[in-house]
């Protein structure tokens, strides 16, 4: 479906990428994993072309339609819920915003019988046929139901969007991507303002959806029930595991444990060589040796091992009993 191929990405000095190839095929369901920093929203962004990388190439088929949900996005205020989402669906918004031209113009004028008012009722009549023929209840009522599983009541629907938090408006665009039906969906943290009913919609909605998949979150479950491949960013490169992410850690604990013991052997190896070098740096008659044990150590490959982020636990003692009068508020304005 698309690739990367040997994709590196610097900020200064500073390596984030390191010839990276990542592939995704139609229908796969890919979990991207790693500790905050390693890059895993750039990795969207290069997918998007939002970002450029420094080398490498982005295979992506033009055709391809591609859903993009980021953790930050400026969204629209001057819609009703439903109309907003309804923007989805980007022949029937042309109809509508159409419709809305046409009754303004026809509101404003004051000859009913002439040529050309006339024929703005024929294209009234027109648009909004063809806004029929895109059975325009069927999209109206699949917006609804979505917006219901995002959370919504339905009231809410038809009240403006301005009048919703940043996250609410975060389920309107996710909505939108939804009914879009693109053939990749990338989710950047989708679950970050949903509760628990809102995920598990979005769980038997993601699980049964027929394109392509690439998430971010840090939502352990939601990770399990959704995807069966997991993707690690790890010191700028990609481990790709073909497995859900509750097997993922245990083969990723695996490996960083033969990764740690070699560690630890090779630093033991190279405090050995420093060692004999400092100690014989000096000596003529050791000085082939030397220089021997310099070119070693300036081939060796070194092995890098990332901290672990450890789980963060809270503990919380019983609180002291407040006084029986919490605030006493005398001719109080505001």
């Amino acid at each position: 479906m698309f690739s990367l191929n040997d994709i590196s990405v610097r900020f200064g000095g500073f390596e984030l990428f390191g010839n990276i190839s990542l592939t995704i095929s139609k229908g796969e369901k890919v979990a991207l994993v790693g500790r905050n920093g390693s890059g895993k929203s750039t990795l969207l962004k290069l997918i998007m072309g939002i970002d450029k990388p420094d080398e490498g190439q982005v295979e992506i088929p033009k055709e391809m339609d591609i859903g993009y949900l980021p953790q930050q996005m400026r969204t629209a205020n001057s819609r009703s819920v439903i109309d907003e989402t309804l923007t989805a669906f980007s022949e029937i918004h042309k109809l509508q915003n159409d419709i809305n031209r046409l009754n303004n113009q026809i509101k404003s004028r004051t000859d009913p019988h002439s040529e050309s008012y006339l024929k703005l009722i024929e294209k009234l009549s027109s648009a909004t046929e063809k806004l029929h023929d895109t059975e325009f209840s069927k999209k109206v009522a699949e917006a609804e139901r979505t917006l219901r599983g995002l959370g919504f009541n339905e009231t809410e629907l038809h009240q403006p969007t301005a009048r919703f938090s940043g996250g609410w408006r975060m389920r309107i665009e996710l909505a939108k991507i939804l009914l879009k039906q693109p053939q990749l969906l990338l989710l950047d943290e989708p679950t970050n303002h949903l509760d628990i009913e809102s995920i598990m919609w979005l769980e038997q909605f993601l699980i049964s959806y027929p394109g392509a998949l690439l998430l971010i979150s840090h939502d352990r479950t939601f990770l399990d029930q959704v995807t069966n491949r997991t993707v690690e960013i790890y010191l700028g490169q990609l481990h790709d595991y073909n497995v859900p992410y509750s097997r993922f850690t245990e083969l990723r604990d695996e490996r960083r444990e033969h990764l740690i013991a070699a560690y630890r052997n090779q630093q033991k190896y190279i405090e050995k060589t420093e060692a004999f070098i400092e100690r014989f740096r000096y000596k003529n008659t050791k000085a082939v040796q030397v220089q021997s044990r310099i070119k070693q150590l300036s081939k060796l490959d070194r092995i890098e091992i990332e901290e672990f982020e450890k789980d963060i636990k809270f503990r919380f003692p019983p609180a002291p009993r407040t006084g029986d009068v919490v605030a006493d508020l005398t001719s109080v304005g505001k």
